[in-house]
């Protein structure tokens, strides 16, 4: 009698976690029936062009979510990713253009130049003590003043189809840059859910004095998270620069923003409280598809860059409550 009890009082339980882990999937399907039924948007919101300009334009943005998912896994937020994916980019694009070397070999110094930024990153951090805050912002504004010194707010062009045709071209209907990103991100995933690594991650990021007592090398894993964020914001850079056919001389906060609101967003999705790829893809749609809606129907610039704000205020709202859940919450600047 007592089993059969609660048995079903575990029912309503049960039920209200599928709820909350999938209620931003649902939200994702019931906007986008909305904006593809909606007569002032509906014929251009689901045509062929848009739907694949869309998903497209969200390979850059994966990888750069991505990236900030590692270092937040350990409790730590990374103000960095987008300044570096920007450098990345620069660096890629003046080694083929200024300097005549190979794409591959560009291709592969941007990504280097990535991972060189995470591991100083790393250091400083994890095995310097400096505050995370001022050593990610600090490291952002330090590389987004040189990426506009070396260009002098001059675009990088002449990028050869070599590598732009990454960026614009389809394999088997859809856009390669999608293909790579998506490779990328679930190698990412594989890492952070299925290794020693990625699990050890975690619980630094619930408890790093506790992880430390039961053997793991706490600075070294930090360290490799950084290394992967960096890394990982190169490839997005070098994405960038196929994508867009050029480099300029952004200094990459406005590729942050998105990713933060994406990653924050992802904690109430699927795993409550932990930052996972998976949900990254989830909120990045959310993000892309309310975007494309609101502009095709009509509404003012302003409204974009509001729902934007009020979305990043939003994630970290409901971030900070799935963390109070779970008992864990991302270090303090």
């Amino acid at each position: 009698m007592k089993s059969s009890e609660s048995a079903l009082a575990r029912q309503p339980l049960a039920w209200r976690s599928i709820i909350e882990r999938y209620a931003l999937l649902a939200l994702v399907i019931a906007e986008f029936l909305v904006f593809a039924l909606n007569p002032v948007s509906g014929d251009i919101f689901v045509s062929a062009l848009n739907l694949r300009t869309l998903i497209a334009n969200q390979g850059v943005a994966l990888m750069i979510a991505v990236a900030l998912v590692f270092p937040l896994a350990a409790g730590i937020f990374d103000f960095s990713v987008g300044a570096v994916a920007a450098s990345s980019s620069v660096v890629a694009g003046a080694a083929i253009v200024n300097f005549g070397l190979p794409v591959p070999v560009a291709v592969a110094l941007g990504v280097v130049f990535g991972s060189i930024v995470g591991c100083l990153l790393g250091l400083m951090i994890a095995y310097g003590g400096v505050n995370p805050f001022i050593a990610t912002l600090g490291v952002a504004t330090l590389i987004g003043g040189g990426i506009f010194a070396y260009t002098g707010g001059l675009r990088i062009t002449g990028i050869p189809p070599e590598w732009t045709d990454l960026g614009s071209r389809d394999w088997f209907g859809i856009p390669r840059i999608v293909i790579v990103a998506g490779v990328i991100a679930f190698v990412a995933w594989w890492l952070l859910s299925q290794t020693v690594f990625g699990r050890r991650l975690f619980a630094i990021g619930s408890n790093a004095r506790a992880t430390q007592l039961l053997g793991a090398d706490v600075k070294r894993i930090q360290l490799l998270a950084f290394v992967a964020s960096g890394t990982l914001a190169g490839i997005g850079g070098v994405l960038l620069l196929a994508r867009n056919g050029g480099a300029t001389s952004d200094n990459g906060m406005m590729m942050l923003f998105p990713a933060l609101t994406a990653v924050l967003l992802s904690t109430i999705v699927i795993d409550i409280g932990r930052p996972s790829v998976p949900g990254v893809v989830i909120a990045i749609l959310f993000i892309a598809i309310t975007v494309s809606g609101l502009t095709l129907i009509g509404t003012p610039s302003w409204v974009n860059q509001m729902f934007n704000g009020a979305a990043l205020l939003i994630a970290v709202g409901v971030a900070r409550l799935a963390k109070q859940r779970t008992g864990t919450a991302p270090r303090r600047a």
